[in-house]
């Protein structure tokens, strides 16, 4: 055997895929050096091929023939675990609430005695004199649903770019409820927005609302400041991430912290984070020792700041979570979206550092869209590490937007079955996937999903894995489905009962703009597609919309009745959610967001709604484009 075959088998045996097919349906053997580098990020003590074969004993030897750190148990039924060699001396279950669940040790193998309830449950058995621990996770294989059948609709926007007489540097969540107030009462019943979670917002703002400090909080900047509310011009250039958050600054700078914030210890350690990096700068691994590694004394900490934070983070929750009950009144849904990562400054990597792979960023590899492939910026979660905490961090990411979101939208759902892991330095074409524990992952999705009644839409678009189709389906997890990527093939499906339904995206062209092609060129000015391949480019793309438009029975030449012949197609589908991007109500050619570039190419997330809210909401040719919408969707609820 050769150092390359022993160190295909050290990568394998870490869950690195040694071939893979990429976006372009290439088989891809990744380097050798991307392998070692990959290995060593999982914990293999190794620096060259050379070395695979003493790495793979070590790491053969470290693991544990016992019970293995997590266990589902499906509609709570536990099946047999297997205790492995050694002399067992006592098992004990212990369930979520403290109470003791029967258990026996029938050879060699652990045996519930009774269906356990929905819950993380712990299981210990003491080996030898030792003792090991399994997170035992009881979740129905089924995400939960609203009862009775629904053929629902709704619209998705960017929140902080909504603008309306009254808007301030940013929307906020009176912006919100608004758009939501007039959807319901036009028939829908849900509004999706962008991830709402925390950003960077001083020197270096972080527009992106994918680039968060923390999947765990809430982002201060969507706060309604009542009385310290001060509007903007109805018509600004661009959104003002560094004006918005001295806004909310100055309106919060006399509350007090409530006494009960104290108690709450993730809180407080978040807000001293935040206070940190206002004082020692924004990158924590140049922090003095002590702080880096994630002891902060106060001497570290802007007490201030740290103030601030905990105050706004109060103020947030109790905000949100009064807007969430008066929509429920009104049977209207706030849809959510779960951040495929976070930001490498942010509290999440600082405060669990070992739960983080270090020399790694996640992205995608090379695909017709991207041929360069993609690099998305943050580090990714190491599957091992994660498993022997239970996966309680991924699960309290999960339950925090879940509490609020009567749907959860989960950003690119691949991650629970594998990750494109780049190595720094290496270009974006020389990655490769790892491996997760899917069943574990989906477990905790579908958990959280009926703990909260929170229906789950997984983002599967892009390179989709097999493994992803058949879980989907069997979680009762929807999938996504693209009017504009359903065009170009053989001809153009309608979605399926399987799927939620969108014209576009976020990180696609909007109807008018795809039509157009005005990504074609822009992709090509900022270096995404070489100018030679753009003819190509366009005309594959005037034939795909040709195609759509002859499905619908319209014609290019007329958009507006382009638009509502597909409004109301996708809206006498089967597709249980039809939820257009709320620019392609009036035919906006401008995409929030164009993947692959920097805000310093374009500016991306940072571009305010051209319309205001009082002027789309009192526009006949859009109260006509929902109106078709929502007679469709009447239609099919009776056929179905």
């Amino acid at each position: 055997m050769t150092e390359i075959d022993q160190l295909h088998d050290l990568a394998t045996a870490l869950g690195i895929h040694t071939r893979f097919l990429d976006g372009m349906h290439r088989t891809i053997t990744p380097s050798p050096e991307t392998l070692v580098r990959m290995c060593s990020a999982l914990g293999s003590q190794i620096h060259g091929p050379a070395e695979a074969a003493e790495a793979l004993r070590a790491l053969e030897a470290s693991r544990s023939d016992g019970i293995p750190p997590v266990v589902v148990a499906w509609d709570g039924v536990l099946l047999p675990v297997a205790t492995g060699p050694g002399s067992v001396t006592q098992v004990e279950l212990v369930l979520e609430d403290g109470a003791p669940a029967p258990v026996r040790l029938v050879d060699g193998a652990v045996r519930a005695e009774e269906t356990l309830p929905l819950g993380y449950h712990s299981l210990t058995v003491e080996r030898n004199g030792a003792l090991e621990r399994a997170t035992v996770i009881s979740a129905p294989v089924r995400g939960w649903r609203r009862p009775g059948t629904h053929a629902s609709w709704g619209v998705g926007t960017h929140l902080a770019a909504l603008r309306s007489r009254r808007s301030r540097s940013l929307a906020d969540l009176k912006d919100l409820e608004t758009v939501a107030h007039w959807v319901q009462a036009r028939g829908g019943d849900l509004v999706t927005v962008l991830p709402l979670l925390p950003t960077f917002n001083g020197e270096w703002p972080e527009p992106s609302p994918y680039s968060c400090v923390s999947r765990l909080f809430w982002s201060e900047l969507v706060l309604e400041l009542g009385e310290h509310h001060v509007p903007v011009p109805e018509r600004v250039a661009s959104l003002d991430v560094r004006r918005a958050d001295a806004e909310v600054r100055a309106a919060l700078r006399d509350q007090t912290v409530p006494d009960d914030a104290w108690e709450d210890e993730e809180l407080v350690r978040y807000a001293r984070f935040r206070g940190a990096s206002l004082k020692l700068g924004r990158n924590w691994r140049d922090w003095p020792d002590g702080a880096r590694e994630g002891r902060l004394a106060d001497e570290h900490v802007d007490a201030e700041e740290a103030r601030f934070h905990l105050v706004a983070q109060v103020e947030t929750r109790r905000q949100l979570e009064a807007l969430r009950r008066r929509l429920q009144e009104r049977q209207v849904r706030v849809g959510l979206d779960l951040a495929v990562g976070v930001h490498p400054d942010g509290y999440d990597v600082w405060s669990r550092q070992s739960l983080f792979a270090t020399g790694m960023s996640v992205g995608a590899p090379p695909d017709p869209g991207f041929p360069g492939g993609q690099d998305w910026g943050f580090p990714p979660v190491h599957p091992q590490a994660s498993r022997e905490e239970g996966h309680r961090y991924v699960a309290q990411a999960i339950a925090h937007q879940a509490g609020l979101a009567g749907v959860l939208r989960v950003d690119h759902i691949m991650a629970w079955t594998r990750l494109y892991w780049i190595p720094y330095g290496m270009g974006l074409h020389q990655g490769t996937y790892v491996s997760y524990p899917e069943e574990e992952l989906f477990a905790i999705l579908s958990l959280e999903s009926h703990r909260n009644q929170c229906e789950v839409v997984g983002e599967n678009l892009g390179t989709v894995p097999p493994e992803i189709g058949e879980a989907l389906p069997r979680h009762r997890i929807w999938g996504m489905y693209l009017a504009i990527f359903a065009a170009g093939g053989k001809q153009v499906e309608p979605p399926s009962d399987r799927d939620m339904a969108l014209i576009g995206t976020h990180d696609t062209p909007t109807l008018a703009g795809w039509i157009a092609g005005v990504d074609i060129d822009e992709r090509v000015r900022c270096g995404l597609m070489e100018a030679d391949a753009a003819p190509a480019e366009r005309t594959s793309r005037q034939e795909a919309a040709e195609q759509l438009a002859t499905t619908l029975g319209g014609s290019l030449e007329d958009l507006p009745d382009l638009l509502e012949r597909l409004l109301s197609w996708l809206g006498r589908s089967p597709s249980p959610l039809v939820v257009p991007w709320l620019e392609d109500l009036w035919l906006e050619k401008e995409q929030v967001n164009l993947p692959g570039t920097r805000s310093s190419e374009r500016p991306n997330w940072q571009r305010p709604m051209a319309r205001l809210l009082e002027e789309f909401m009192e526009d006949p040719a859009v109260e006509e484009r929902v109106r078709v919408l929502d007679q469709a969707r009447r239609a099919s609820e009776r056929e179905s």
